[in-house]
């Protein structure tokens, strides 16, 4: 059984998150309010796309599209500029799982090849500004569902994309394209064939008090993904998957000016930074995390085919237990090689507890390119296994922890 932090440590922990100077979210953020209804929609028991596509079409800016009751059962979706979407408590969305509403046009979504780029999202924000998803139902991607026609699941194709060599073309459950100001906030997300929440090129991004539970899918449902974003809050969410529960990549722009804190991850591979940081990862703050039942705690992962930057990020206040590997930070991913180096400096970690013994890895490229860690009242559990390898480690831990569990940082909502 968690224990619930004191409002002592909250405060720390608010405190700490403005102390950290330009290493976080720039804007002034606060917990979102939910937007007046244009329109309430009640399912059919039958294929609500369009009835809710045209609602979304025709909603005035600034106001939402309000599921109100029932189970909608939908093909893709597109929220346009200034319009969101409300799903009511007690209600849920699910995707149709059928490839072909989310083939791009190639014939391939639902089948394996050598790119995994065949299908659109679920829903897809473009272009958007002041959009979001907001209220106390679920979505629900049902990767674990049969895909219309075969006897194959979303889930399992991906499995089997694993055993061949290749990759799956499977959706994502919400896209959020070159947009600015997206909230996602409160909702339930689960079983998403693929990531379940991505931003790419976006600047000004909230998500707060959001669920994700999907234990039981399968790799490459990673839960909140901002790439190549800036300006990004990830606040009081729990997240549970099979990937990692939180990934910053920075595939085609930088990712920088990030806030993560007041979350509580159970089960996933951790939270990470990377494998793809051609174009730098920078001042990013994560602050108030309980990690849980983890394969890694707190890890950044890069290689020299994706290779960049990754400086300027701080790790505070954080409670790891069972975790395999507490703390990794890994220049050689998968043994993937090109020409790009991976440079990682400037990591930060204070006041972290670790409760179980586990491996702490610090894996640099080389003696030219080494990471650079600066520990600050670092506890861990005796007994733990230590790999260095090219890395510069200042500061002191301490092998003192002490056996009481870790505190329950996550939303209430």
């Amino acid at each position: 059984m968690h224990e619930q932090p004191s409002r002592f440590l909250t405060k720390i922990v608010i405190f700490a998150l403005l102390q950290v100077g330009c290493a976080r979210d720039l804007r002034n953020v606060t917990e979102p309010k939910t937007p007046q209804i244009c329109m309430s929609l009640k399912a059919t028991g039958r294929d609500d796309t369009d009835l809710i596509q045209t609602a979304l079409n025709s909603c005035t800016t600034g106001k939402a599209v309000s599921l109100s009751s029932g189970v909608f059962h939908s093909g893709p979706l597109t929220i346009p500029s200034g319009v969101s979407l409300l799903v009511d408590k007690a209600v849920t969305l699910k995707a149709t799982p059928d490839p072909k509403l989310y083939d791009q046009g190639a014939k391939t979504c639902g089948t394996l090849d050598d790119y995994g780029v065949g299908c659109k999202a679920f829903i897809t924000m473009l272009r958007a500004k002041g959009s979001g998803i907001y209220g106390k139902g679920a979505i629900d991607g049902q990767g674990g569902e049969k895909m219309t026609g075969t006897n194959t699941t979303w889930w399992q194709l991906s499995h089997d994309a694993k055993v061949n060599g290749k990759y799956q073309n499977n959706p994502r459950l919400i896209q959020i394209n070159n947009s600015v100001d997206i909230t996602v906030y409160q909702i339930t997300l689960k079983n998403s064939p693929f990531y379940h929440l991505t931003s790419s090129e976006t600047n000004g991004f909230t998500v707060w008090g959001i669920t994700i539970d999907s234990a039981n899918a399968t790799r490459n449902t990673d839960g909140v993904n901002p790439m190549g974003s800036q300006n990004v809050t990830i606040a009081y969410c729990n997240i549970r998957t099979v990937d990692d529960n939180i990934a910053i990549k920075a595939v085609t722009a930088p990712s920088r000016h990030i806030s993560v804190y007041s979350n509580h991850f159970n089960h996933g591979d951790g939270v990470a930074i990377g494998s793809e940081v051609n174009n730098g990862v920078s001042d990013v703050t994560f602050i108030g995390l309980t990690l849980n039942h983890l394969i890694y705690g707190i890890y950044i992962k890069s290689d020299t085919l994706n290779g960049g930057l990754v400086t300027n990020i701080t790790y505070e206040n954080i409670c790891i237990e069972n975790v395999r590997d507490p703390i990794c930070l890994d220049t050689n991913y998968y043994n993937k090689t090109g020409d790009r180096i991976p440079e990682i400096r400037n990591i930060t970690f204070n006041n972290i507890w670790v409760h179980s013994k586990g491996n702490f890895i610090f894996n640099g490229l080389n003696d030219s390119f080494p990471v650079y860690i600066q520990m600050n009242d670092v506890h861990i559990k005796e007994g733990s296994r230590w790999s260095v390898n090219h890395a510069k480690i200042t500061g002191s831990w301490k092998n003192d922890v002490s056996i009481k569990n870790c505190g329950y940082y996550g939303n209430n909502y």
